[in-house]
């Protein structure tokens, strides 16, 4: 009686363990973008501002923006500018949803990395059921993190791969403006 409840209990611990692995990799991603987010928002919160930009000075004249809907979405774009000047006297002025739309609709061709944060929380590989997907643009290609790879004619691993390439990315450009908002420039 004793092994038979035994077995009972290890088939169904592995059973569990079988289904998390199918479904685990999807919600096992990190987000590296959920807490600069929120530091962002709580940021722009703070400051009463929908709009916020920045130049990387790590790779001169690509240029960082952010559009703000409080409690509902974040746009960021990330791009190179042919004229570097120009974006530059709009920070300074603190034009920064001019900066956006420039970038937005000017930025070299290829170089844009645009990410819509459905619920500015950070990219999310999968969201929760009710919950509004994140996507982004990169490089002319499309993604849409709904946790559908098979849709996007993708393999899990390619997926996940697009996902961590694009919250990197994502990261990077919510450090830059975190910085601009914390520089008080």
């Amino acid at each position: 009686m004793r092994t038979l409840s035994l077995r009972r209990a290890l088939a169904v611990a592995g059973a569990a363990a079988m289904l998390s692995s199918i479904a685990g990799p999807v919600r096992a991603q990190d987000s590296k973008s959920a807490a600069l987010v929120k530091e962002l928002t709580q940021l722009l919160d703070a400051k009463k501002l929908d709009a916020i930009a920045a130049p990387d000075p790590a790779n001169l004249g690509t240029y960082v923006a952010a559009l703000y809907f409080p409690g509902s979405q974040l746009l960021v774009v990330l791009a190179k500018y042919a004229a570097p000047q120009l974006l530059n006297e709009k920070i300074a002025k603190k034009d920064y949803r001019e900066v956006y739309i420039d970038l937005s609709s000017a930025s070299i061709a290829g170089s844009k990395l645009f990410v819509m944060d459905a619920n500015a929380d950070g990219l999310l590989p999968k969201p929760g059921d009710d919950q509004a997907f994140d996507s982004a643009e990169r490089g002319g290609s499309q993604f849409t993190f709904d946790g559908a790879w098979k849709k996007a004619k993708m393999t899990e691993a390619e997926y996940l791969k697009a996902f961590g390439d694009i919250d990197a990315a994502y990261a990077k450009a919510l450090h830059l403006l975190i910085g601009q908002l914390k520089s008080g420039s």
